[in-house]
């Protein structure tokens, strides 16, 4: 009995010990089998990208769909935003979607070249008066791609970086595709083109378009285009187009500033052109390349050049050139001297102020002056002074006339001008009192005069009479008198006033009279001076 019960022991032991190898040995061959098709799924599927709308509240959004609309343009309301993301991909978005109800679904296909693939969907469907939109892109279903937590933080703030730079960029900033359609803008664009309702506080698309340029315009540069403003002052922009591969992008950079500028430049260049066509004085400025840039018509006349030469830009040496062989500049002794004198002339016009006249073969003088002007430019006047010339040879060869005329005068003669000052004297008054008029005038007072004749004469009451008389003021009388010189000669003396407070002083040596000295008079008679022997 004891034996059959220890082999009914063993029987159990050992039945419970296969029993628990074979359940082992069939985990590990279930785990070897599992393990094979547990590769062939190795990232968990991704979440759809679903929005749930109440007309235009959304009632609830899946994660992805809650990141598009934070990635999507700047707007008022959830589904301005999400128009403003899909209304530039989907064509008749905004239509298709108000037929909703009538048609309880709708399925959209994303036109090519705007998502980069052509391939993104859209799935519309009416649940119980919702609208349920789901976004799907058959290429990224099903493949389930797994982003860094760290590189897609990176991105994020990149992106956000960008969209913030422009928004808050002053210029206008937008994309248009192949046919024309916007696609995206700036917030500046948006805010110009009134696209942003006030009261809706919604985005309205698609956006119009301010500028009519075409995807070609980057081959022709920069174009200054105008944009009527509501307080009927245009606005101006400077267009600048960057072809794409479907489409183009545009900017437009505010030029209001660079217009205002411009116009007054171009008033004031008018202002000065209207100026110098009424002077008589010709004008030719050239600038730091010595190139002509301005001239006035008064130019072509005094040096009979045509327009059209002048017009052609010449340089300062052609110019110059051209005055030589028209003969309406100096003749030059040989031309290398005559171009060593021209640089002088540059250079000096260059440094500064330079003057110098001109007398033309034809008998014209011309004054030709020189002037520095900002950035290195000269500007070159040439004024006819031929008549002056002529005016100022006149005058002197008068003067010159008169003064051999007193010359040739036995009486000595003297003038004093109001101050007191000897302007004039002749030839026998420096004879007379020892003195050199030419060194004399202008630095001789009526005072130094009345000394020296004083010290050559006798005692004489008619010398304090004298320098009353050029003190006086009014009215006065001729003043004469007859004084004895030192040497016994007798000498009659006038003062007569002149216009505008001169005065004359005569004096005349008499002949055969005695030693005694003449009574003084005041206002004698003209006659019975004039019959006076000299």
């Amino acid at each position: 009995m004891q034996v059959e019960w220890f082999q009914a022991v063993i029987i159990v032991v050992t039945s419970i010990s296969s029993a628990l190898l074979a359940l082992m040995l069939l985990s590990v061959w279930t785990q070897r089998r599992a393990a094979p098709n547990s590769l062939s799924f190795p990232h968990p599927i991704l979440e759809q990208t679903v929005f749930l709308f109440d007309d235009q509240n959304l009632v609830d959004a899946t994660g992805p769909a809650r990141a598009l609309l934070d990635a999507a343009p700047m707007a008022a309301s959830e589904w301005a935003r999400l128009s403003a993301f899909i209304a530039p991909r989907f064509d008749g978005f905004s239509k298709a979607m108000s037929a909703l109800a009538e048609h309880g679904y709708l399925e959209l296909t994303a036109r090519p070249g705007t998502d980069g693939r052509g391939k993104l969907k859209l799935v519309a469907e009416d649940v119980n008066g919702l609208a349920r939109i789901t976004l799907i892109d058959p290429e990224a279903e099903g493949r389930g791609i797994l982003v860094d937590g760290l590189s897609q933080r990176a991105l994020e703030d990149e992106l956000d970086l960008l969209r913030h730079t422009l928004d808050r960029s002053p210029a206008l900033v937008w994309r248009e595709d192949a046919d024309g359609i916007l696609t995206w803008a700036n917030r500046a664009y948006i805010l110009r083109s009134g696209a942003l309702e006030e009261a809706e506080e919604t985005l309205v698309w698609p956006l119009p378009r301010l500028f009519n340029l075409d995807n070609r315009a980057a081959l022709s540069g920069p174009r200054r285009m105008r944009l009527e403003g509501g307080d009927d002052k245009p606005a101006w922009f400077d267009c600048h187009s960057f072809p794409l591969e479907s489409g183009a992008l545009h900017f437009a950079l505010p030029a209001d500033a660079t217009v205002r500028a411009e116009k007054a430049l171009r008033d004031f260049v008018q202002t000065l052109t209207k100026t110098f066509a009424d002077l008589p004085i010709g004008l030719a400025i050239f600038d730091r390349q010595r190139q002509l840039q301005l001239f006035n018509p008064a130019l072509i006349d005094l040096l009979q050049l045509g327009p059209e030469f002048l017009s052609g830009r010449p340089t300062l040496y052609a110019f110059l050139d051209r005055l030589r062989e028209t003969r309406m500049m100096p003749e030059p002794k040989d031309y290398r001297s005559w171009r060593l004198q021209m640089t002088e002339l540059e250079q000096a016009a260059a440094a500064g102020f330079h003057s110098e006249t001109w007398t033309l073969p034809t008998g014209q003088t011309y004054r030709v002056t020189g002037r520095p002007h900002p950035d290195g430019a000269v500007a070159f006047l040439f004024e006819d002074i031929s008549s002056e010339v002529s005016l100022t040879r006149r005058f002197r060869a008068e003067l010159e006339q008169g003064q051999e005329v007193l010359d040739l005068m036995t009486e000595a003669v003297a003038v004093f001008q109001p101050s007191g000052e000897l302007t004039l004297s002749n030839s026998a008054y420096g004879q007379l009192w020892g003195v050199e008029p030419d060194t004399t005038l202008g630095r001789v007072t009526m005072m130094d005069a009345v000394r020296i004749w004083q010290s050559q004469c006798d005692a004489s009451p008619i010398w304090a009479e004298a320098r009353d008389f050029s003190n006086r003021v009014g009215a006065r009388q001729m003043l004469s008198g007859t004084v004895s010189l030192l040497d016994g000669r007798m000498l009659n003396c006038r003062f007569l006033p002149l216009s505008g407070g001169a005065m004359m002083a005569s004096f005349a040596l008499l002949p055969n009279t005695d030693m005694a000295e003449r009574p003084l008079h005041l206002g004698s008679d003209l006659r019975a001076m004039a019959s006076t022997p000299r």
